[in-house]
């Protein structure tokens, strides 16, 4: 039986190494997330269940291990944005269909360099490497996010291409590179010519719909809460980049419209519009239902966040008597000293958006809760 191997260890050569070396034995790898406090390392360990971990001292056996199927390749932890922790698990077929699927889509060739400046515990960095070496591109890894160096890296022209987070991508100069690759989070209104935005999770393997069109073998429906198993206005995925299951066994897929099953529900909400391309409304389990209206919340940041007044912002719900569900806006603002008030960002959003998706409360913040992977956490704002 194949093993897991929790690979403890900064990005760099190192770690592509020790990769391979698994791989090559037929484990299975699991990349730990070396950023968290003991109490969240111990939860992710539990989720993953790894047979040994790799740390710069060599391989120590740990007991309790749940081994791994053949063909399995990669298990990742999902971000835990809703305070949910999985582990996702995915095959070499399927990291290598996303490897081909991705490279194609945002241009990339065995001349193209790779540059992977996210967190290794993330699909979103993870895959990155993965992409690099099952397609015979260039490959830069680095421990971490650093805006100069990234920067440089692409000045120099040691990175052609790289994937980035918005947060991340507000840090460096866009102008270097080829392509960016952008995720994580809904992206900014204006963009530079050379990013492509992405959607995607840990259970595809990375981004499958790219600019709103999904990538070659990616299939796209939306729920009816009906017999397709979908809760009404869903994103359901099928596509080979799909994960086998999760790590305790579940088997996250629905039958769908067809009725064939195999079926990813995504926990999204989402439409296609004119233009046949598919716009994710945010998490259904995020959306604010205020006087019977539902407000997304990714629309109404994207709005507030127009303010110059506003540094970071964050829209989520509290309970109220009259409406159900308010809108409350988490705003850290530009210049504490002449923070925004609640009727300027009210009328921003009456101004873009529908009269009740405006903000009945505003409360200021030093700082947003958010996921190791940069992820609000609406769920932690209370």
């Amino acid at each position: 039986m194949a093993r897991l191997v929790a690979l403890d260890l900064d990005g760099g050569p190192a770690f592509v190494d020790a990769l391979v070396r698994a791989w090559e034995r037929g484990d299975a790898v699991a990349a730990l997330d070396r950023r968290l406090p003991e109490p969240a390392a111990a939860e992710l360990l539990a989720a993953l269940r790894p047979d040994a971990v790799v740390d710069g001292d060599g391989e120590h056996p740990l007991p309790g291990g749940l081994g791994a199927e053949p063909g399995d390749a990669l298990v990742v932890a999902t971000s835990g944005s809703l305070g949910r922790r999985r582990a996702a698990v995915l095959t070499h077929d399927a990291v290598a269909a996303s490897a081909r699927a991705t490279s194609a889509a945002a241009g990339a060739g065995p001349e193209s360099r790779w540059l992977c400046c996210l967190p290794l515990a993330h699909i979103g960095g993870l895959s990155v490497v993965t992409r690099a070496l099952l397609t015979g591109s260039g490959l830069e890894v680095l421990p971490g996010f650093d805006a100069d160096r990234v920067t440089a890296l692409g000045r120099a022209g040691r990175a052609t291409h790289v994937s980035l987070v918005p947060t991340a991508l507000r840090r460096v100069d866009p102008a270097v590179f080829e392509r960016i690759v952008l995720g994580g989070a809904a992206p900014p209104r204006q963009l530079p010519p050379n990013v492509v935005t992405t959607y995607g999770m840990t259970e595809t393997g990375s981004g499958v719909v790219y600019d709103g069109v999904p990538l070659e073998g990616v299939e796209v429906a939306i729920g009816t809460g009906g017999p397709d198993g979908g809760a009404e206005g869903e994103i359901l995925l099928r596509c080979p980049m799909q994960l086998r299951a999760y790590r305790d066994g579940t088997d996250p897929t629905v039958p769908g419209p067809d009725g064939r099953g195999g079926w990813l529900a995504t926990g999204d909400g989402g439409h296609v519009d004119e233009h046949g391309r598919l716009v994710v409304d945010g998490r259904l389990a995020e959306v604010v239902v205020t006087g019977g209206e539902k407000v997304w919340p990714n629309e109404v940041d994207a709005a507030l966040a127009t303010s110059p007044k506003v540094a970071e912002v964050a829209v989520w719900k509290r309970p109220d008597p009259e409406w159900g569900e308010r809108v409350v806006a988490f705003v850290v603002p530009a210049d504490p000293a002449d923070p925004p008030t609640l009727p300027e960002l009210a009328a921003l959003a009456a101004q873009r958006l529908a009269p009740w998706a405006a903000p009945k409360e505003l409360e200021l913040r030093d700082s947003l809760p958010r996921t190791p992977s940069g992820k609000i956490r609406r769920s932690a704002l209370r």
